[in-house]
């Protein structure tokens, strides 16, 4: 089985190359790659929904400048 690994804010910020603020705010507004808690306090990120989310941005992107 393959292993989908958790990231941090940190990590995913990097490599969606956004600040750590601009996930915090996504997430408040309901915005951004899905995200869930271990505890009280850490949030985590599945890589592979990352991934998705991320190649859902650019598909509509590429979209919406071929209109």
């Amino acid at each position: 089985m393959e292993s989908d690994p958790l990231l941090r804010t940190r990590e995913v910020a990097e490599l969606l190359g956004v600040p750590e603020n601009t996930l915090r705010w996504w997430r408040y507004v309901g915005h951004g790659p899905e995200s869930f808690r271990l505890g009280p306090r850490r949030v985590v990120y599945r890589r592979s929904k990352v991934l998705a989310w991320l190649a859902a941005q650019e598909a509509a992107g590429a979209k919406h400048t071929m209109a």
